[in-house]
């Protein structure tokens, strides 16, 4: 019996001084915090992306709207317009939603400073903060667009507003004052 035990005892010992598969486990420890790097910056350079389209989309439909390509529009135009535009937002249709009012150039108020975004959970037609302006009126127009992480567990995109069932909110505000055409 003593035998046996010290050949299991030799055994462990040269066991424990191997050093096969030591990179296995530098592998298992190093690969889920690789991974978890690139999944942010995936992550994070999508939000920007689509932010940055967002910008683009809300600019050029202002422009449009400045230079008379859509005279007197309403809210379907412009969200429509936006979309075409903005071109990389998902279900850009439906998870966009718009404000538009009208304020007084000499007696500048601000806007109400949480965006009005869709709610993901209520049915039927959302009410909608719009006033349509008239020749020489300033108008700002916010535009909030909801789209879901792609790592929602990861809390990579922490920072970014969180509105209806998770969903992060992303809000371009432009302003214009509608010319006269005639």
């Amino acid at each position: 019996m003593n035998k046996y035990m010290k050949k299991l005892a030799n055994a462990c010992t040269a066991f424990r001084r191997e050093e096969d598969g030591n990179m296995t486990v530098d592998f298992a420890i190093a690969l889920p915090t690789a991974f978890l790097f690139a999944a942010a910056t995936f992550e994070t350079g999508m939000i920007g992306l689509r932010d940055m389209m967002l910008e683009r989309g809300v600019d050029v439909t202002v422009r449009e709207v400045r230079i008379g390509l859509l005279p007197d529009p309403d809210h379907d135009t412009l969200r429509t317009a936006i979309c075409d535009n903005a071109m990389i937002i998902p279900d850009c249709e439906n998870q966009l939603k718009l404000e538009m009012v009208r304020n007084d150039i000499r007696n500048y108020t601000p806007m109400d400073s949480q965006p009005d975004c869709v709610d993901r959970a209520e049915t039927g037609t959302p009410l909608i903060n719009w006033a349509n302006g008239g020749n020489n009126e300033l108008m700002i127009l916010r535009a909030c667009s909801l789209f879901d992480p792609i790592l929602p567990t990861a809390k990579i995109g922490a920072s970014v507003p969180k509105q209806s069932e998770g969903a992060y909110a992303l809000v371009a505000t432009s302003s214009f004052v509608l010319e006269p055409y005639k």
